[in-house]
């Protein structure tokens, strides 16, 4: 039996092990709150509107979600393989001012299916599997208040689109890219030019397709950057020309169903938005998906490159943790929020565990991470991570499940939650702007001005960041971009701390036109954003 003094030394030991974990969560930054109990769906697909509000969706071969469509609607549909008569929603609408959704009607499947927004606004979703694998469906959003709803279009897509990946063009079309068993990339709207073939995807599509839902990057001379499994190319979209080939990266595969993510960081108006960056991090053992119980620990790196380099190379960089099925947010600030996932097994069903609780922020100025207060709340296949006007990230999803499943390890998770990154805290309001006033339309290559007002006196730099509004789904935020804007010398005003800022709208290759979060910053604490149309 154990001695009075060795319990006593043990019991103190045990405290203090405790008193130190709670110290070490308490002292790290940010919070989660949780916004909504029950959204009535599990969210595999995300986006962001002008509206301020957010669409939430998933499959519809599903069976019944948690949410009713209204009004004694009902979905029939005879090719649905498991709820021919449905009169349950497998899509919503979030208000972010009111934390409510209202459901909506979404007629074929949408299994990971791909999307993009259109410079009106309107959310274009195409692809999915089933009756939905040429789909092209629309939703052009409305206030709140406002019953807009999802409208499927007659024309469909030219290949059937399962695991794809869209991106806005300068030219105001969309291009998809790739799809389970689909090696070519096709425009919406097509004008007649049909699908090109593109060799690079059945390069990278190993036994175990490794390739799925393809990172697309535009970049500042109009070429698409695009990886795949652990390769990547530079493609001229115009002539079908690949320009390049790039270094593989190291390491693991990064792809669906490997999960790792990516986005471009930041275009930088001090080079003249000419130096684009890709970061990569993330993914699986190649072996994962095929032996889930092997359970192989995720990828703990992450790649970085200067794709625009004469002699680009990846630039090695090891993650506070392993992760796979993370997503990755460009804030604000231009850091990198890597939130969601797991660190052992891959994307597939019941094929993740050991979640990944802890956020992390990744600066790219410092090249440092940076671990984030925790969530209580296991995201791993079929969650999402979007960016919202103030500034928090809003967390849904999380099925790894092939249907509703609220029993056992990991059940479909119908929670929403917001993640608040330390720029939120309160005793960082003191210098937060806001803005006064501001253009709602700013175009290509013309001057605007917006006034700002601060708390109390200028105190540092002021920064324009221009954030795109993209559609988020396995890991990957398709359309995701963020501009670093000019700023000229600010002007005060007589009206106490308010100050005039002049920028310079982009050319409209760095900036597809559409809507854009405009954010302002000083001292890197940013102010909410306001909605600008970015036009010709």
């Amino acid at each position: 039996m154990m001695g009075d003094g060795k319990r006593t030394l043990v019991l103190l030991l045990s405290l203090i092990h405790h008193l130190m974990r709670a110290l070490v969560c308490y002292s790290q930054p940010g919070n989660f709150v949780l916004l909504l109990q029950n959204a009535g769906i599990a969210s595999m697909h995300t986006a962001v509107t002008h509206f301020n509000t957010v669409v939430f969706l998933d499959r519809t071969d599903i069976g019944s979600s948690l949410i009713n469509l209204t009004n004694g609607v009902c979905r029939e549909n005879p090719n649905d393989r498991v709820s021919p008569h449905d009169c349950t929603a497998h899509s919503v609408l979030f208000d972010i001012a009111t934390n409510t959704v209202r459901p909506l009607f979404i007629q074929t499947d949408t299994w990971c299916s791909s999307g993009a927004f259109l410079p009106n606004g309107t959310l274009m979703q195409t692809g999915g599997d089933y009756d939905g694998f040429k789909k092209v469906r629309y939703f052009s959003p409305c206030p709140a208040t406002g019953t807009c709803d999802w409208v499927e279009s007659e024309k469909e897509l030219l290949a059937g689109r399962w695991y794809a990946s869209n991106q806005l063009l300068p030219d105001l079309r969309v291009i998809t890219v790739g799809g389970r068993g689909v090696f070519s990339y096709e425009f919406v709207p097509d004008q007649g030019l049909g699908q090109f073939d593109l060799q690079f995807l059945r390069d990278t599509n190993d036994q175990w397709n490794d390739n799925l839902y393809p990172f697309l990057h535009l970049l500042p001379d109009n070429n698409m950057y695009i990886f795949a499994n652990r390769d990547s190319i530079l493609l001229n979209f115009y002539t079908n020309t690949v320009l390049r080939r790039y270094p593989r990266i190291p390491g693991e595969p990064r792809n669906y169903p490997c999960g790792g993510s990516s986005v471009m960081l930041a275009l930088d108006n001090a080079n003249g938005f000419s130096i684009a960056e890709v970061l990569v991090c993330g993914g699986s053992n190649m072996y994962a998906f095929s032996n889930p119980a092997g359970q192989f620990g995720a990828s703990q790196t992450c790649g970085r490159m200067v794709v625009t380099a004469a002699n680009a190379t990846w630039e090695m960089l090891t993650m506070p943790m392993r992760r796979n099925m993370g997503d990755m947010v460009l804030l604000p600030d231009s850091k990198v929020l890597i939130i969601n996932g797991a660190q052992n097994g891959s994307q597939g069903w019941m094929d993740a565990t050991n979640p990944c609780y802890n956020p992390v922020i990744y600066d790219p100025d410092t090249n440092q991470f940076e671990v984030q207060a925790a969530t209580t709340i296991a995201r791993v296949y079929h969650s999402t991570a979007n960016l919202l006007p103030d500034g928090r990230i809003i967390v849904a999803g999380s099925n790894t499940h092939e249907f509703y499943t609220f029993t056992g390890p990991f059940p479909t998770e119908m929670r929403v939650e917001a993640f608040s990154p330390a720029y939120l805290d309160p005793s960082n309001d003191w210098q937060r702007p806001s803005f006064v006033s501001y253009p709602s339309v700013i175009r290509y290559g013309d001057n605007f001005t917006v006034s700002v007002a601060l708390p109390g006196n200028l105190a540092g730099d002021i920064e324009l960041t221009l954030a795109s509004i993209p559609y988020t789904t396995h890991s990957f935020s398709q359309g995701q971009r963020q501009l670093k804007l000019a700023v000229y010398p600010t002007q005060s005003t007589s009206q106490g701390s308010i100050f005039i800022v002049t920028s310079v709208a982009p050319s409209y290759i760095l900036a597809p036109s559409a809507y854009y979060m405009l954010f302002i910053l000083h001292n890197k604490i940013p102010s909410k954003a306001v909605w600008v149309y970015v036009s010709f």
